[in-house]
């Protein structure tokens, strides 16, 4: 059965155009849902507007989207506004795939002055034609920021054609169907796929997922040989990777590091080079990571230059690792200059996540964690820190539902930045390093020693959004807001002992610099990032100062 694929966004963004010529190309039958709603009411959407409201519309509007679900195989155009509602969401990504296309609003109302408004247009467009300034749409397209982002494929259809635009969803639909075809998409496993120009992977998310992990390899891969990198704080969960792999046929070698950040340098990487190069690794090969982000990473970044690139697969084992660093390609080694300075963008055929391996972390690494998830929450998704908030015991004691779900989120919501901006060009892919500009300073001028990646990512959030309250940005409630979720999971806000100037000093390394000005990722609100480059030293040296008053990191293991 083939899936549906619907075509969501912004007004003017040509979802209805592209939609019929997809649907032409591929031979797939056509659905505009607002088409449609025209078509049985016999009547205007603004004027079912007018003669209702828009609640009475978005009800007719769920109603057709449920009823054409029941379907497959057709190419479906939306509402502009229909992603709004979490159970049309639902409805899609359970009958098929979602296709975002996005413009610019400075695009969206040159277009809008551009088009000859016959009384049609406006008939069809009534939350636009209520007030057509750029600030307005600006405004809207906030609104509905979080919930666009909720696509497995993203296009920005600023600077090409429709044609193009077009081409562009064609060819992510047949690398899809081949994706189908190699038996990926299992969809019990599967917590979200990254698609972008170079390829298209899942992430396998699931309870007790790494006793098949063999089925799961070769149903991706036709590896004979496998080479497992792994530390001494998860080899026992890398001979279960071993074992299921030896059980379906794939020969195995197994690496075994010193477990820590200062062990992601460029002598361990030529420690590996050397093991592979003995064992006459090929191209055709595999190479698995079992670990936290710094396994991911250093094995993904080997991965991307022994012999230009063996493939590689994520097995994250850190919760740390499971919502952000396993997923989207980013592998480096650190110098003592800064973290993450030298390395690449190489994605891995695939991230498998067993969310059983949790309850063997050490309390203080699994608390760091939550880091991560939560910056994903105030970065993107409002609901989700609501449901950190109300949930946090729950959260803590690693209930399985609720768990299964706030990471699954988080991951659906790193995998949906990846995939709309893997290389960090449109602006969208550096949101995910809100807190980790300051964090990343601490973690450095305490030599990788003294805090947990999570733990220095909470203190920098708590940095980052004060310096946003003396932007002018958000109120001091929200600074508060976000500290006493911080707190609810135990993670710190504060360091004591430190150079603040030597911090500053340090965050001019920081690789989100331009000209030497940092790119400040700061909070607008709850689930609302922005990029500021005009944020002056005093504030940043001052919100330093300020964090300097109590040490409240754990120590605990």
């Amino acid at each position: 059965m083939a899936l549906n694929v619907f075509i969501t966004g912004f007004s003017y963004t040509g979802k209805t155009s592209i939609a019929k010529i997809v649907s032409a190309q591929l031979n797939r039958p056509l659905v505009d849902i607002d088409s449609e709603i025209v078509k049985e009411a016999g009547k205007p959407i603004a004027v079912i507007f007018s003669d209702h409201s828009e609640e009475y519309f978005r009800k007719l509007e769920h109603n057709k989207l449920v009823e054409i679900s029941k379907y497959s195989n057709q190419i479906v155009a939306t509402g502009g506004g229909l992603v709004n509602d979490d159970s049309n969401r639902e409805t899609m990504h359970s009958t098929g795939l979602i296709f975002n296309l996005r413009a610019k609003p400075q695009t969206v109302y040159e277009r809008i002055l551009k088009s000859e408004l016959t009384k049609k247009t406006e008939l069809i467009r009534p939350l636009i034609k209520r007030d057509q300034s750029k600030q307005s749409i600006t405004d809207l397209m906030a609104q509905r920021e979080s919930n666009y982002s909720d696509a497995d494929w993203t296009i920005h259809t600023d600077n090409i054609s429709i044609n193009q635009v077009a081409g562009e969803v064609i060819r992510a639909i047949q690398n899809l169907d081949r994706s189908i075809e190699k038996g990926d998409l299992i969809l019990e496993d599967i917590a979200a796929k990254v698609l972008t120009a170079s390829t298209i992977y899942s992430i396998y998310a699931g309870h007790h997922i790494i006793d098949s992990i063999g089925l799961k390899i070769k149903s991706i891969s036709d590896a004979k040989i496998v080479y497992l990198i792994t530390d001494r704080n998860t080899h026992l969960i890398g001979r279960k990777v071993q074992l299921s792999l030896e059980r379906v046929g794939i020969k195995t070698h197994i690496l075994i590091l010193d477990p820590g950040e200062s062990t992601k340098n460029l002598k361990t990487a030529s420690l590996v080079y050397q093991w592979l190069a003995e064992l006459k690794a090929e191209r055709k090969h595999l190479i698995i990571a079992i670990g936290g982000g710094v396994i991911g990473d250093l094995a993904g970044f080997v991965a991307s230059t022994f012999l230009r690139g063996i493939p590689f697969v994520q097995v994250p084992t850190s919760l740390a690792s499971m919502v952000d660093a396993s997923i989207g390609g980013k592998v480096a080694i650190n110098l003592s200059q800064g973290k993450n300075l030298v390395g690449s963008f190489y994605q891995p055929l695939c991230v498998i996540t067993d969310f059983q391996v949790l309850s063997t972390l050490p309390t203080r690494e699994l608390i760091s964690g939550w880091a991560e998830a939560i910056k994903h929450g105030l970065i993107l998704d409002d609901n989700l820190v609501e449901l950190f908030e109300t949930s946090y015991a729950r959260i803590k004691k690693l209930e399985p539902n609720i768990t299964s779900d706030v990471i699954k989120r988080s991951i659906a919501i790193k995998a949906s930045i990846v995939t709309e901006d893997e290389k960090e060009i449109f602006g969208k892919r550096i949101l995910l390093n809100y807190g980790h500009t300051i964090g990343h300073a601490l973690e450095a001028a305490t030599s990788y020693k003294n805090l947990l990646h999570g733990e220095a990512i909470s203190i920098g959030m708590i940095a980052a959004s004060r310096i946003s309250a003396k932007m002018g940005l958000i109120s001091e409630d929200i600074v508060k807001r976000q500290k006493n979720l911080l707190d609810k999971f135990g993670l710190p806000t504060s360091f004591e002992n430190l150079d603040v100037e030597s911090v500053q000093l340090l965050m001019k390394s920081d690789k989100k610099t331009m000209d030497g000005n940092i790119n400040w990722v700061l909070l607008n609100d709850i689930g609302q990032a922005v990029v500021r480059s005009d944020v002056p030293d005093d504030i940043v040296k001052e919100v330093l100062l300020s964090l300097t008053t109590d040490n409240n990191i754990t120590s605990s293991n």
